[in-house]
């Protein structure tokens, strides 16, 4: 498995377009719910620095990422195409790790797109330290089926969770889940991030779990089982929505 930083997306690039460049829906496919999400979307996509191709087809963010969209057999190609990294910037460490985001980013981007259009996002977000054990496997989520085949399973936290793989690569596991929404399902991402020397020199983890018109009682058991469980088996790390 490789990590491919492009999706297809079911749906025309004016869509896809709409979602890169209106704040409120960048909202509901960038990151997860935190105080700074605001800020931060708009530093990434709507700093003076960032610059729009003609025809709407292709967007240099403001560290120099750019976005492509290309039409193709089933809908729109989303890519992304990294910056040339510059080895004496603050941010160099954590390359892999901005990498890595933007395939997160992207797949929440299609499950957006084509599963909620216009639904209102709420998210649970753990960040895990690391422990010398791959967080997919203590989930017990290493050996779900290929993208697009349906699943069923009992999580480690407690959980029994069915739907389809959403996509797998070389570090993350993307999955839709049933009880995760009032209609359709809701996506859950755990993705391992990899050590980096004097920073963060044992790894870690984080999971990304996307909810979609729960009603409270709902959403707080979901975040409930997921503290628990973070509780339990990372005790050092700090809780975080």
């Amino acid at each position: 498995m490789t990590n491919n930083l492009s999706v297809v997306v079911n749906a025309d690039a004016q869509q896809v377009w709409t979602m890169l460049r209106e704040p409120s829906l960048v909202a509901q496919w960038h990151g997860w719910e935190a105080e700074d999400l605001h800020d931060e979307i708009n530093e990434i996509y709507f700093n003076t620095n960032v610059v729009e191709g003609p025809g709407h087809t292709s967007l240099t963010v403001n560290d120099g990422d750019v976005f492509d969209l290309s039409p193709v057999t089933g809908g729109t190609e989303v890519k992304v195409t990294r910056a040339a990294l510059d080895h004496n910037s603050e941010w160099a460490a954590w390359d892999e790790d901005i990498t890595q985001g933007w395939l997160t980013f992207l797949h929440q981007l299609r499950f957006a797109l084509e599963r909620h259009p216009h639904g209102h996002r709420r998210t649970h977000f753990l960040s895990l330290p690391g422990t010398g054990e791959s967080a997919i496997r203590k989930l017990g989520l290493a050996d779900v089926p290929a993208p697009g085949e349906e699943y069923a399973l009992k999580l480690a936290t407690g959980e029994e969770i069915s739907g389809r793989v959403w996509f797998r690569s070389n570090h993350q596991v993307g999955l839709t889940v049933h009880s995760y929404a009032e209609h359709g399902d809701g996506l859950l991402i755990v993705a391992e991030q990899l050590p980096i020397p004097e920073k963060r020199p044992d790894g870690g983890a984080m999971v990304i779990a996307s909810t979609y018109d729960l009603g409270a009682h709902s959403l707080d058991a979901i975040r409930q089982q997921w503290d628990g469980w973070r509780a339990e088996n990372y005790p050092t790390s700090v809780a975080a929505h």
